[in-house]
């Protein structure tokens, strides 16, 4: 009765995971320890502790529970039970304060394990997340310092390793740059997938090749090794020959028997008053002359060659500021007729009146313009100039020279090379007849319709147009019948032959080729005439003209305009 009592009065006041008829069987053998400590003499003060601990431990564990069971065991226990005993009132109380202290301990003890299981859980709870983040972080630097296509360490990694060797205070350091030959054509030939495949074998071949040294792949088919300690540059040269001879290997790839090679740029050094942004620019220069090279080979960084090649970059970025500043100017070099010895026409020549370097000739700046595309506004400056300049001559004796402009292939494969060339006509009121192109022998033997489709109108403008240092190419005399041409003008190798003794089959060539140039009613002029004796003999094999330093160096305009003809005896 009591049993079942105290139970209705605790349910409800903590989850108890027990069912009811389990919670009245507990309570039932804890009314029996009630009942005994009552009667039991002296009186034990320790069954009520037990019993308050014992509630504790079944999950009766909060005030309200406790507040009902000391409720119900001062109203009922005595009565449901029939109890008779001495002084129950003092032992009851006794009895309650020992249960109230009992659930009191139990409860302070089992919070303080709940804490203490709480902080060791907390505790193992931040190590796993440290050392989820540290694996976390782990990963994430691996991804971040490591190519995903390859594994290899990327630019990232490298660097860092690069910039650690020249820190640790190790007396030189060496480093080889590489790059695949014609990978593109991979690519372009048998999909990306297939290149990706290929890449990842190259890798793998340089790993094992050169396993005690530091290689990455910076992007690309790039790919960087790392010596570190040489002792000289024999230690990278030796690498990237092991590199090299590494990527040659024919590679089976996704059915594809590939072979392949590679170019490298070396660079070694003590690394005293270097860094890895100097090195690594200094790698990829010479990596570029390897290239150039015709690649399949390593090259060595050459401080001279570099300081070049860093020279004639700033000579060709400083090209369209010059243009803007009018430091071009042109000077001009007589064509003269060998028959009378008038000036016919006169090659434009173009200079550049350096502010630091003096005056430059074509051969300093020419090539680069050419190279990087500046030829072009550099061409269009060039034309306008001359044929303005051509506008104002006049001629002691006869027509006026006509001006001769040399066109780069940049110039002439221009969709707007015609308009270009009737506005400028156009603006100096230069007739057509007194302009000559001077196009090189390989362009106009090349296969592409579009320039000789737009020389073919300028001819029918009256522009004459001219193959210059003819006879250095294709030499292919045949091709000119369908092209617009009206003039020769033949190497001056040809020409120094003539200077020599037994110059007999120098002569004989260009007595041919003045001959097939005739048959297709083309004139000739022959270039780098320096002495009289060359003159009378290209007069005598037949040749229409001449230019050289024999007729006049280059110079400005008027001195070669007020030349008075030499008279000259034809010969038959």
């Amino acid at each position: 009765m009591f049993a079942r009592a105290w139970a209705k009065a605790v349910s409800g006041t903590s989850y108890l995971p027990m069912t009811q008829s389990q919670l009245e069987e507990m309570l039932q053998r804890l009314t029996e320890r009630l009942a005994q400590a009552l009667r039991a003499e002296p009186f034990d003060l320790r069954i009520g502790q037990q019993v308050g601990a014992e509630l504790v431990q079944a999950h009766i564990a909060s005030a309200e529970g406790l507040g009902r069971t000391v409720e119900v065991i001062q109203l009922r226990l005595v009565r449901d039970l029939d109890l008779v005993v001495d002084d129950v009132e003092d032992r009851m109380a006794r009895l309650l304060a020992t249960v109230a202290t009992g659930y009191a301990r139990a409860l302070r003890d089992r919070t303080l394990d709940e804490q203490e299981s709480i902080r060791r859980a907390a505790m193992m709870a931040r190590a796993q997340a440290e050392r989820a983040l540290r694996d976390s972080e782990a990963r994430f630097r691996h991804q971040a310092t490591h190519d995903p296509l390859t594994g290899l360490p990327n630019r990232t990694l490298f660097t860092e390793r690069l910039a650690a060797a020249i820190n640790r205070g190790a007396d030189r350091v060496g480093v080889c740059f590489l790059d695949l030959d014609r990978f593109k054509v991979v690519n372009d030939s048998l999909g990306h997938q297939v290149g990706d495949s290929l890449l990842v074998a190259v890798a793998q071949r340089l790993h094992e090749a050169l396993g005690e040294h530091l290689v990455a792949r910076l992007g690309g088919d790039e790919f960087v090794i790392l010596i570190e300690r040489t002792t000289g540059t024999d230690d990278a040269v030796q690498v990237a020959e092991a590199a090299l001879a590494a990527v040659r290997e024919p590679a089976l790839v996704d059915g594809h028997e590939l072979t392949v090679s590679a170019s490298i740029g070396i660079v070694e050094r003590p690394v005293a008053g270097t860094s890895p942004m100097e090195l690594m620019r200094a790698a990829d220069s010479t990596l570029h002359w390897a290239k150039a090279a015709g690649g399949a080979r390593w090259s060595l960084f050459d401080a001279d060659r570099n300081r070049r090649d860093l020279a004639r970059y700033a000579l060709s970025a400083a090209i369209p500021a010059a243009l803007d500043r009018g430091e071009f100017y042109l000077d001009y070099q007589p064509l003269t007729s060998l028959r009378d010895g008038r000036v016919l026409g006169m090659e434009a020549l173009v200079r550049w009146r350096h502010p630091e370097l003096g005056v430059l000739r074509p051969g300093s700046f020419i090539p680069l313009a050419e190279e990087t595309g500046l030829i072009v506004p550099l061409g269009s400056w060039v034309l306008a100039e001359a044929c303005r300049e051509a506008g104002t001559w006049s001629a002691v004796d006869g027509d006026a020279p006509f001006v001769s402009v040399n066109l780069a292939v940049r110039q002439l494969h221009r969709a707007d090379l015609v308009p270009e060339v009737r506005g400028v006509l156009g603006r100096t009121g230069l007739p057509p007849r007194r302009l000559q192109l001077e196009i090189t022998e390989s362009t106009m033997m090349s296969t592409v319709v579009e320039p000789v489709r737009a020389l073919r109108v300028l001819g029918d403008l009256g522009v004459r147009v001219a193959i210059d240092d003819f006879g250095t190419g294709y030499c292919n005399l045949a091709y000119l019948r369908d092209l617009p041409v009206d003039e020769l003008k033949v190497a001056g190798e040809f020409v120094t032959g003539l200077r020599a003794p037994d110059s007999g089959t120098d002569e004989r060539i260009l007595a041919s080729l003045v001959s097939l140039a005739h048959a297709l009613d083309l004139t000739v002029t022959a270039e780098g005439v320096e002495t009289a004796d060359q003159a009378d003999r290209l007069r005598a094999i037949g040749c229409d003209a001449g230019q050289g330093w024999h007729f006049g160096r280059p110079g400005p305009a008027a001195p070669h305009l007020g030349r008075v003809p030499v008279h000259v005896e034809a010969v038959s």
